[in-house]
């Protein structure tokens, strides 16, 4: 089965080649003999309803100074495309929302979205997490200054967070009495320290554990990936993000990593997301990552793996099973 994949992305000509998760489903395509197109955020637009988007044709290489070539960018109906995947990074902003929009009409007409455009919309990355209290650390999410003090006071050391972040950005490590916590409450809330700000942030008691790695577990249909990538801060820095510098080390998934995916599967495979990051401290659940979850080049190299063809498999099955109904 030959089919037409799209991907939304950012440019790709600024991507990381050894580190990037979507040029790896695009090689993983390429290779099945599936016809590859490209096309970024300011190319989605709506014709009398329709869903068209100006693409380009698009051919790949494993090659850290040549691994691209594009065609010219044309303008075509996207319902002619069998796959679209949505690999745009946060903030999840009033323009990826509506981005997603008309990737729902392109949805309800056939093509197959991944992930599902209104599930990118619902699941906030670090709010999702929520929906599972048994899984997680004390959280509290406020817009409100004296709650989020009161809860570093309780807890003594917390990380703060924007909701719309990525890649370790706007993170905050801090302990109670520190005298910096106004000044970060001000960035993150941007208001006031001392009321109500205009933005909520999360805020999570510190896991210490963080010292062995944030684990980031692949998801592919509900089903996990048998090794984690875990992100070790190095040096002074607490963050494991590899953007932030962190150090990546592959590890097999523990019973409690296993046990935290049966416990979100269920919910991932209802709102159509079949490629998920799960980040896991310790034994806690953190994030769960919808938008474009990353770390498959890493696991596939130091595991053999080919994670984007166990993903193509599931895509194929959904494309193979809408052509029939």
């Amino acid at each position: 089965m030959t089919l037409s994949v799209a991907v939304l992305m950012d440019p790709i000509g600024a991507i990381k080649v050894a580190k990037d998760t979507s040029l790896a489903m695009l090689l993983e395509a390429q290779r099945r003999g599936h016809t590859l197109h490209y096309f970024e955020q300011g190319d989605l637009a709506l014709r009398d309803g329709a869903p068209w988007a100006r693409i380009a044709t698009l051919s790949v290489r494993d090659d850290p100074k040549n691994w691209y070539t594009l065609g010219e960018a044309h303008w075509q109906d996207l319902r002619e495309i069998d796959v679209v995947l949505m690999r745009k990074d946060p903030p999840v902003d009033a323009q990826f929302i509506y981005d997603s929009m008309v990737l729902e009409v392109a949805q309800r007409s056939g093509v197959a979205v991944v992930n599902d455009p209104q599930s990118l919309r619902d699941c906030n990355e670090k709010l999702f997490a929520l929906q599972f209290p048994q899984c997680i650390v004390p959280t509290l999410v406020a817009r409100d200054a004296t709650e989020l003090r009161r809860f570093t006071a309780e807890h003594g050391e917390v990380v703060l967070k924007p909701l719309d972040g990525m890649g370790g950005r706007g993170i905050f490590r801090v302990k109670a009495g520190d005298s910096n916590l106004n000044s970060m409450l001000e960035t993150l809330l941007a208001g006031g320290a001392h009321g109500e700000g205009r933005q909520l942030t999360i805020a999570q008691k510190y896991i210490p554990e963080i010292t062995a790695g944030d684990k980031r577990i692949l998801v592919i249909d509900g089903e996990p990936v048998p090794y984690a990538l875990a992100r070790i801060p190095q040096g002074n820095e607490f963050r494991g993000n590899l953007a932030a510098g962190g150090r990546g080390e592959g590890l097999p998934l523990s019973e409690r990593d296993r046990w935290i995916v049966t416990q979100v599967a269920p919910e991932l495979r209802r709102r159509g997301l079949l490629f998920v990051g799960l980040d896991v401290i310790g034994d806690y659940l953190t994030e769960i990552n919808v938008t474009s979850p990353t770390c498959v080049r890493e696991l596939d190299a130091q595991f053999g793996l080919n994670i984007a063809g166990q993903l193509f498999d599931v895509i194929e099955q959904r494309v193979s099973g809408n052509r029939a109904a």
